[in-house]
């Protein structure tokens, strides 16, 4: 037995691999919840209809998605030219961070304060991919390990910053920075939920990230230095170039998340406002298989399950922690599906 590299993947195989993906993960999650006494279906139909079963619920899972959407398709463009960025999680965070400090005392009238925290957010997170970008490139260095560490270097500057030079006096000793003015809030989507127009530009920018990878010049490089970097080298493409416009993208998005969150969820910034949305965005770029279409299915997906999880967790009894559980094996399955879509088994 051996595996042969397909000549051509069908659309068909490409669209199932992550259904069947998805399939495979709840399946395997359905034998954990099984084990803890409760019936898996019973447990999933509660978790759809926390995340689904009411408008609350919906608002809820969207805007949980929101920053999913932006940090998926951080991962997306970066794994399409194979850099390895696992960093967004600190971009993440170092986005929100900018945009809390400009944003208490920007000074500028509300949609044009809006656009430069965006700006600004977007910038700090691709400041953060440029340097490891660059270690790999004069030097050689592993950006898989330079982008994780950094991860946890942010977090602690983060909570240094909170806790010093950024404390919110008003917060009455919790370790939260100063809140963004008001006018720079980002307006609600749905009346009287916490959904905001941050959605829309999620989505925009998956529809944006679409374009310049399918419709530029620059999108052919990224693509070409992702399939084979040496024949991309032989055709004149400048590998460095490429890299780092791909690095300043993809720490971009993740940082524009963290400014979204800032300015449509939490107001502050603090060391647990994110649960995971930079781990989390790896998942949604590989379940979208790295197209940044998908990578907007694959947050909901994502988005459902972790809100869902917490309303099956009280009706039922498992633990929410299933719902990192199913995110993982969605990973690993995701994995699988992708050897085989790409190779075929030959005797």
């Amino acid at each position: 037995m051996r595996l042969e590299r397909r000549a051509h993947v069908p659309l068909g195989l490409v669209v199932a691999a992550p259904v069947a993906a998805i399939v495979a993960a709840l399946a395997l999650a359905a034998g954990l919840i099984a084990a803890a006494g409760v019936n898996p279906l019973t447990a999933y139909g509660e978790m759809l209809r926390g995340a689904l079963g009411s408008r609350l619920a919906i608002t809820e899972m969207l805007t949980r998605a929101t920053p999913l959407i932006l940090t998926g398709l951080a991962a997306a463009v970066a794994f399409r030219a194979r850099l390895w960025n696992i960093g967004g999680e600190g971009q993440f965070y170092m986005g929100a961070l900018i945009t809390a400090w400009a944003g208490h005392s920007l000074g500028l009238p509300g949609p044009l304060g809006i656009a430069v925290l965006m700006v600004l957010g977007m910038a700090a997170g691709a400041v953060m991919l440029a340097g490891p970008a660059f270690l790999r490139l004069r030097f050689g260095v592993d950006e898989v390990v330079t982008t994780l560490l950094l991860n946890f270097i942010v977090i602690l500057f983060v909570g240094l910053m909170i806790e010093g030079p950024l404390r919110d006096p008003l917060a009455f000793g919790w370790p939260s920075s100063v809140p963004v003015d008001g006018d720079y809030r980002l307006p609600d989507l749905v009346p009287r939920t916490r959904l905001h127009i941050g959605l829309l530009f999620a989505i925009a920018a998956a529809g944006a990230v679409w374009l310049v990878l399918a419709r530029t010049v620059f999108g052919a490089e990224a693509r070409a230095a992702g399939f084979n970097p040496r024949a991309a080298s032989f055709a004149g493409i400048s590998l460095p170039r490429t890299l780092m416009g791909v690095a300043l993208l993809s720490g971009g998005l993740a940082g524009l998340a963290g400014a979204v969150e800032v300015m449509g969820v939490t107001a502050s910034v603090t060391t647990t406002m994110s649960p995971g949305f930079g781990y989390a965005g790896i998942v949604v770029a590989m379940l979208a298989a790295l197209h940044p279409a998908g990578v907007v299915a694959a947050a909901v997906f994502v988005a459902t399950v972790f809100v869902g999880a917490d309303a099956m967790s009280r009706a039922t009894g498992v633990p929410s922690f299933i719902a990192d559980v199913i995110v993982a094996l969605s990973l690993l399955t995701m994995l699988v599906a992708l050897l085989f879509t790409t190779y075929r088994v030959r005797q």
